[in-house]
């Protein structure tokens, strides 16, 4: 997060986790549902206590809920710049975690966002078409959304690059990772 925006951005973004209602995915007053497996619950614990251990900060949630069902709160981690470096930030959570790191400007922000070896999805919130195109072009991902979060659409082809997948799915593109083309050649019969 730019660091002109920082300080109302974070206060913004703790208070909307914060809100999140967490239970039933079948009721309509639910807005996080449970991890789909407990290993899957156990290794978000894990990161999040790695990360905590190199130095971040838990800003809201982040602990395991009790009842049944896999249930964890929606968190956000902030990690300083020192910080950056260590290992688990360079993990993808598959859970209801955000790590927020404070950068300089767009190309600090650019360069943090492509040091990691994962690259599904990335987003950018602007206003300013020109930072929107550079951010678009530079980031080293699958897809880039505008403000609005990573979301696949059937419309649309779909996957990572680096280490987060490999093809494409949904579109016209996605089908044809599933097709084997043959070709057949015939001489006079």
């Amino acid at each position: 997060m730019h660091e002109s925006v920082y300080a109302d951005f974070k206060a913004a973004f703790v208070a909307s986790f914060a809100s999140q209602r967490v239970g039933d995915p079948l009721q309509e007053d639910t807005d996080i549902g449970p991890i789909a497996t407990e290993q899957g619950r156990a290794d978000l614990v894990e990161q999040v206590g790695r990360a905590v251990e190199a130095g971040a900060q838990v800003l809201t949630g982040c602990e395991v809920l009790p009842g049944e069902g896999y249930f964890y709160s929606p968190g956000i981690i902030e990690v300083a710049a020192e910080q950056q470096s260590a290992e688990v930030f360079s993990e993808e959570m598959f859970g209801p975690v955000a790590m927020l790191f404070k950068t300089a400007n767009l190309s600090d922000a650019i360069e943090l966002a492509n040091a990691t070896s994962f690259g599904l999805g990335s987003v950018i919130f602007t206003q300013d078409r020109v930072e929107a195109e550079r951010a678009a072009s530079e980031l080293e991902a699958g897809a880039t959304f505008v403000n609005s979060m990573v979301a696949s659409d059937p419309r649309l082809p779909f996957g990572g690059v680096k280490r987060s997948g490999y093809g494409r799915e949904l579109s016209v593109e996605g089908m044809r990772e599933f097709m084997n083309l043959k070709t057949v050649s015939m001489t006079d019969l």
